[in-house]
């Protein structure tokens, strides 16, 4: 049995996995997710990317790919109400997975086994599991100098300042989760989903032993997040650019540099498979997955390759 971890983080990451969710048998799948955008937020612990993530393998995500599908929001309605800022909408029900989330880690639980408690609550047999239990914070710094946590730049600014540099906060003192490098050094194959590099990925490689045991792995394959050097959704692009690196694939390489055994780059951008092949295999394929039969189909194509 051919065994695949993923490396993920928001949309893009939650959609790969349930691909690989798809084509892969019980136990050949596990996924380490990114906890850089965690916060509080109305009071309570919210681990963005992992309920994204979860939400998505359960075929429950929103229509916008995060959030619950037919949430209902009469929480928020009454903040606003009370004139509290709710740019960050959370649904009545994901509210309340988050409060029980926050008493929990308040009461000393760590943070990897509620996440498998609320897989499984969910209908998700698959082993999820954040990068770490530590406290590792994403946290941006503009061009104009101001610092500011992930969620103030991403969800209440809406990623509208150019980033000059990116703090892991944290990191340093972390250590993986238990079954993290244990899932890596496993598998035969690691896959780093089509996420943001800088923002959902860079702060799993920041915790301590995870960078190590990605570049002693087996295969390790990244999936592009770009389309003509563009980023469907996001600003991965554009943060690829403000840190320094060249567009495009060779961006996508660049931020991955000595990890790497192969990329997957869309269609689209299949004149680059000659272009950068070289010391890292360079494959192209339909990377558009927003549903999950187009996630399965590529997660099969990447199953396939010699």
């Amino acid at each position: 049995m051919t065994t695949v971890t993923v490396l993920a983080g928001g949309v893009g990451g939650a959609r790969a996995a349930r691909g690989f969710d798809s084509v892969l048998p019980p136990g050949a799948l596990s996924i380490i997710v990114n906890v850089g955008d965690d916060d509080r937020i109305h009071g309570v612990h919210v681990s963005a990317d992992i309920d994204t993530v979860v939400y998505t393998l359960a075929d429950r995500e929103g229509p916008e790919g995060w959030g619950l599908a037919g949430d209902t929001f009469t929480v928020m309605e009454r903040l606003a109400a009370e004139g509290e800022d709710t740019t960050f909408r959370l649904g009545d029900i994901d509210l309340a997975l988050c409060l029980a989330r926050t008493r929990a880690l308040d009461d000393g639980e760590p943070l990897s086994s509620i996440v498998a408690r609320t897989a499984t609550m969910l209908g998700v047999d698959r082993r999820v599991i954040p990068v770490t239990d530590g406290v590792l914070r994403t946290r941006i710094e503009t061009t104009t100098g101001t610092w500011l946590d992930f969620q103030e730049y991403f969800v209440y600014r809406r990623q509208r300042d150019e980033v000059a540099s990116i703090e892991y906060t944290g990191a340093g003192l972390c250590v993986p989760a238990p079954g993290v490098l244990e899932a890596i050094g496993a598998a035969d194959l690691v896959v780093i989903a089509p996420s943001n590099p800088p923002l959902s990925v860079w702060p799993i490689l920041a915790v301590p032993g995870v960078r190590d045991a990605l570049a002693a792995a087996r295969r390790v394959l990244a999936i592009s997040p770009l389309f003509a050097g563009v980023a469907l959704k996001g600003p991965a692009h554009r943060v690829l650019a403000s840190l320094g690196l060249p567009p495009g694939t060779a961006g996508v390489l660049a931020a991955y540099r000595g990890l790497l055994t192969d990329l997957v780059i869309d269609t689209g951008d299949a004149a680059d498979v000659a272009r950068f092949g070289g010391e890292v295999a360079i494959h192209a394929a339909d990377t558009h997955i927003v549903r999950r039969a187009d996630a399965a189909r590529l997660a099969s194509f990447i199953m396939e390759l010699p």
